[in-house]
């Protein structure tokens, strides 16, 4: 029998990608347009930033040094995938029954079975790791635990010493929600207020009191039977069920590079990104094997408005 098989042995390398890709793409974050990506990060990717204050000014016919009007500066932040994995094992008896038209004569060998049924199976270890990933980009935090990968971009911002942080926060309620909703738009740079792409991120649970709290209203209520649009002030209001109650955040965040939340991912390495072979060669069991890199970043920390209420 042959020994452990790359995918790449039996796919072209534009299928290993978009299964990565896919993999990481089909969550919440990415699906909504909330997130800028970059596919394929070897090491390490810059994102140059640059500042520039208020600079006009009256004419100045010789102007000197001391003229000049704003600043003018420039630094980089970064994506630096984490390398991980994901890991499985299964028995191919186990699901004999579901490719049985095209079983191989003899013992049920997996490397031997057709590509297309091979990429059926990939393909559900793929929906697997596309929820997971969502979850770890929103909360993930990076550490020795075996499920700590990477830091979210949760941990990004609150982490973040440039953000704006409303002080003395409270548990978010039906009661309070609108109140909370309010200062968070007066803490917005007025400068982004119109911006299309603004958003405010909240739990479920979180918009719930807030769709509740519409339909109480004694006048311009919403009906009992409809639910409210996510919307405020024309902020639109995005719920991620990984989200945790009691904490919103308000940034510009899409798919462009204007976002001011980035992910990034890659495969780990051309040689063994995806691997299939026998767990132990006397056994029965075979293992899928993934190997991939991701990392979150925040732009601009001082974009993001931050009410955490979690801790009252």
């Amino acid at each position: 029998m042959p020994a452990g098989v790359t995918i790449e042995t039996i796919y072209s390398a534009d299928v290993v990608n978009a299964l990565l890709t896919r993999a990481s793409t089909t969550n919440e974050l990415v699906e909504g347009g909330h997130v800028h990506m970059e596919v394929g990060i070897s090491e390490k990717l810059a994102i140059p930033r640059i500042r520039i204050g208020e600079v006009l000014q009256k004419v100045v016919e010789q102007p000197t040094d001391e003229d000049a009007e704003g600043t003018f500066s420039a630094d980089e932040r970064y994506l630096k995938p984490e390398e991980f994995m994901a890991f499985t094992t299964f028995n191919p008896k186990v699901f004999a029954k579901w490719w049985r038209q095209y079983q191989p004569k003899g013992n049920l060998v997996f490397l031997e079975l057709p590509v297309n049924v091979q990429n059926a199976m990939l393909a559900e270890l793929a929906k697997t790791v596309k929820f997971e990933l969502g979850d770890h980009f929103v909360n993930g935090v990076l550490g020795d635990g075996k499920k700590e990968l990477f830091n979210g971009l949760i941990y990004r911002v609150l982490n973040d010493p440039d953000k704006v942080e409303i002080e003395n926060p409270v548990a978010i309620t039906k009661a309070n929600i609108f109140d909370k909703l309010k200062l968070i738009r007066a803490h917005v740079p007025k400068a982004l207020r119109n911006n299309p792409d603004l958003k405010i991120f909240m739990s479920i649970e979180d918009f719930d009191k807030y769709d509740e709290a519409l339909t109480d209203l004694v006048t311009k209520g919403v009906d009992v039977s409809e639910i409210s649009k996510k919307v405020y002030k024309g902020i639109k209001i995005v719920t991620l069920s990984s989200w945790p109650e009691n904490l919103m955040i308000c940034t510009v965040a899409n798919m462009d590079v204007e976002s001011n939340w980035w992910v990034g991912v890659g495969l780990s390495s051309d040689q063994d990104a995806i691997l299939i072979d026998k767990l132990t060669n006397a056994g029965e069991k075979y293992f899928f094997k993934m190997k991939m890199k991701a990392d979150t970043c925040v732009a601009w920390g001082d974009y993001c408005v931050v009410y955490d209420g979690r801790t009252a």
